[in-house]
């Protein structure tokens, strides 16, 4: 049975366990590795944030930095001027929770302000005062687990002798820095970092031994939607990762996650809907019937002449 979890957030509360949430991405950067052409204007994003919550996101991660290696770190001011009116307009106009996917202080400071509960930082509380803005907001925090620096890439098949036991200790290490800073430890969530510092092997290892991170004591958010380690395990580009992402998502809800990241939220929604179906997790009336409409594929759509 997974763990519950209440983590405050800003003014609100995250009831985490029993089915897992679901985070849709919505990228406010053109340079992100999975979708980065489909950025669009800010007004294409709040309309993908509202479609990613009709098909079922439990709330919106927005991000205005890609964590793709080979183009230079966004500066602070744009950063803040690609999410913060996204965030506005996510948070009033559609009443969504958000988080901002930052690693920098001033950036979560301003999308806190906006509307943000939650601050999703991939860089493993390189920059404390980080933990300075959420201890004074009330802001929830989650902890990534990596090695490298933001926009470096470490790609290094004996850099642990055992990657599973690093990220404990690089977690459990990083709790206390945040508590020290004021943040409570119920505010904190964690991530084991998939594809972060890590090789598609090494990344592998560690969601193999998912389990073993509970005995941290927090709730645990798993990003693996289209991540490297299923491209180099399928030979597909992102876009055509999505039965890998499925079959992740599926080993991770078992081991016990509890907010998964992902792109692909309908997708996702119906392959959690059909697995808890089947494993008795969701009540089913003897009478479930299909619709007749949905029984068979509709007509072609004669477009010609």
């Amino acid at each position: 049975m997974i763990r519950r979890f209440t983590v405050p957030a800003a003014g609100r509360t995250l009831e985490l366990g029993g089915r897992p949430w679901l985070m849709g991405v919505v990228n406010a950067s053109p340079e992100s590795f999975s979708d980065g052409a489909l950025v669009g204007t800010a007004d294409a994003q709040l309309a993908h944030a509202a479609q990613l919550l009709e098909e079922g996101a439990d709330l919106i991660d927005v991000g205005g930095e890609s964590a793709i290696t080979n183009v230079p770190a966004v500066a602070v001011q744009e950063e803040i001027d690609r999410v913060v009116p996204v965030i506005e307009r996510i948070t009033r106009e559609l009443g969504a929770l958000v988080s901002v996917d930052t690693y920098k202080p001033e950036v979560a400071e301003a999308a806190i302000a906006a509307g943000a509960v939650l601050v999703n930082d991939v860089s493993g509380l390189r920059d404390p005062r980080l933990a300075d803005v959420c201890a004074r907001t009330g802001a929830a925090l989650v902890l990534m687990h990596t090695r490298a620096a933001p926009k470096q890439r470490l790609q290094d098949a004996s850099r642990y002798s055992d990657v599973t036991q690093d990220v404990l200790a690089f977690l459990a290490e990083r709790m206390a820095v945040a508590t020290a800073r004021g943040v409570p430890e119920e505010a904190l969530i964690l991530d084991p970092g998939p594809d972060f510092a890590k090789t598609p092997g090494q990344t592998i290892d560690v969601l193999r031994h998912l389990n073993d991170l509970h005995a941290l004591g927090r709730p645990l958010l798993i990003a693996v939607s289209r991540k490297d380690f299923i491209g180099a395990l399928i030979d597909r580009c992102p876009s055509r990762r999505l039965a890998g992402t499925l079959a992740a998502v599926g080993y991770c809800t078992d081991a016990g996650g509890h907010i998964l990241r992902v792109h692909d939220v309908g997708a996702v929604r119906e392959y959690l809907t059909v697995r808890a179906a089947l494993l008795g997790e969701l009540a089913v009336d003897p009478a479930l019937a299909l619709a007749e409409s949905l029984r068979h594929e509709p007509p072609a759509t004669d477009h010609a002449g």
